[in-house]
């Protein structure tokens, strides 16, 4: 968890595309903001790593709408294709477990999977989530500080014996 708005978001992608330029080769999603030119609210694409496609997965709702704009297909869509690498794939990034992984859905079966085996796995996460987060992770999860640097030296740490897979 980062503490501004997107924070978040620009941390998992700095730390993703480190790692690839290191030579691993994750499995998973970052996400990246563009603002519109309406100045409604920004349009939510994620990087399906480690080179793509690139998916909106956010909705144009309208400018004065308040309800969730998240495109529940296009989020499975990025689902399907990260669950298909992930077994190729050194670790796993999730730009972040929200609504759809706390109600049981989106990523939420993909990092169970990672974890069977036995990838490190790296989420984003709110407040909004925190507490069905921490409930689903079962006491394994293991907070570190919103810093690129501590981030990357967990995954490296954590992929160290792993080193095994071609990107």
């Amino acid at each position: 968890m980062a503490p501004g708005r997107g924070d978040t978001d620009l941390l998992l992608h700095r730390v993703a595309q480190s790692i690839i330029k290191a030579g691993y080769c994750p499995a998973g999603t970052t996400q990246i903001n563009t603002a519109r030119p309406d100045a409604g609210p920004c349009d939510m694409d994620v990087l399906v790593l480690p080179g793509g496609p690139t998916l909106r997965i956010s909705q144009s709702l309208g400018r004065e709408a308040r309800g969730c704009r998240l495109d529940p297909e296009a989020l499975e869509a990025a689902v399907a294709l990260v669950q298909a690498s992930l077994p190729e794939s050194d670790c796993l990034i999730v730009n972040k477990f929200g609504k759809h992984e706390a109600d049981g859905r989106g990523f939420r079966t993909v990092i169970a999977e990672a974890l069977a085996l036995e990838l490190p796995v790296l989420v984003g996460l709110n407040a909004l989530n925190a507490e069905p987060f921490f409930e689903f992770s079962g006491g394994i999860a293991e907070k570190i500080e919103p810093s690129a640097d501590d981030l990357k030296h967990w995954l490296l740490s954590s992929m160290a014996s792993r080193h095994d897979v071609a990107c």
